[in-house]
């Protein structure tokens, strides 16, 4: 594993998705600094979170040589809000073909919850020769619903946005019970804005209300997706996660025998922020390989 020292410094840059849309993103070592013979990598977030999710693991992969991409998705952090409010897969899957398309190929894509199912589909629509490798954090297309439902109640909690980053903070550490409370909240200021004196989290709230594609349909599809799916894939599942359960990784594993998977056992759904460590080291391992 790549020491933790940086040797790299990432850049804020911008890219054209779909609908003319601006997607803000942090980049590292467009240029020379990054090995010529190796994939780009392009790291897709969780629904309500953004590009500072895979600020530790993204700065790793780039001292390792890699050019890394860390895109904040249409509706979120610092990128465009659709204007018909169109955040499926579909939608999101768009724009993550255009990306590729001006970072160039080859490309490994690595995406958490709604970005790894951005990933699947993106991987297929874009084939082999586009998409290299796949890296599922804590998602397959048969999700848990219980544990998705307590994500959208913890998102609905904050629409109205918070008195002080101190009240955000105590709403993140009753949701992430897991994960020990930082001592200061104003790293949560990467993740919220203050407008007419509240905190509000950096997404748009139409990304919850507005109803989106069928998710029976597009379950099959993307299990589908995945299952046609020829290149090296990673699954890795934190094991405290309610979203993905053991039934469901061996669901997975039986239907992609070719995936790998790697179970860290002191992360949730969250797994790359909660064992952050673990986590990189098993992507890099992989992506490395």
């Amino acid at each position: 594993m790549a020491s933790n020292e940086a040797t790299s410094t990432s850049t804020t840059v911008e890219f054209r998705g779909t609908d003319d849309l601006t997607l803000v993103a942090d980049e590292w070592n467009r240029d020379a600094q990054a090995a010529p013979e190796r994939p780009a990598i392009l790291m897709l977030h969780g629904g309500g979170q953004n590009r500072h999710s895979w600020k530790k693991t993204g700065q790793i992969l780039a001292d390792a040589g890699f050019h890394v991409v860390a895109l904040d998705s249409r509706g979120h952090g610092d990128s465009d809000r659709s204007p018909t409010a169109d955040y499926s897969v579909d939608a999101l899957c768009a724009d993550t073909l255009r990306v590729i398309e001006q970072i160039g190929a080859p490309t490994v894509l690595i995406g958490a919850s709604m970005g790894g199912l951005t990933g699947i589909l993106a991987a297929h629509q874009a084939g082999a020769d586009v998409v290299v490798k796949l890296v599922l954090v804590d998602v397959v297309p048969r999700f848990e619903k219980d544990g998705s439902a307590r994500i959208r109640e913890f998102m609905f909690s904050g629409v109205d946005g918070f008195d002080s980053l101190e009240e955000a903070a105590d709403a993140v550490a009753a949701y992430l019970p897991h994960r020990p409370k930082p001592r200061s909240a104003e790293g949560l200021k990467k993740n919220l804005r203050l407008r007419d004196g509240r905190w509000y989290w950096h997404w748009d709230p139409a990304f919850l209300t507005k109803p989106a594609d069928d998710p029976f349909v597009r379950m099959d599809a993307l299990e589908q997706s995945a299952i046609d799916l020829e290149i090296p894939i990673l699954l890795i599942r934190g094991k405290l996660s309610d979203v993905v359960s053991s039934e469901g990784v061996q669901d997975f594993l039986a239907k992609v025998p070719r995936a790998e998977f790697v179970e860290l056992s002191d992360a949730g759904h969250t797994a790359a922020g909660d064992d952050n460590d673990a986590f990189t080291e098993a992507v890099v391992a992989f992506v490395d390989r």
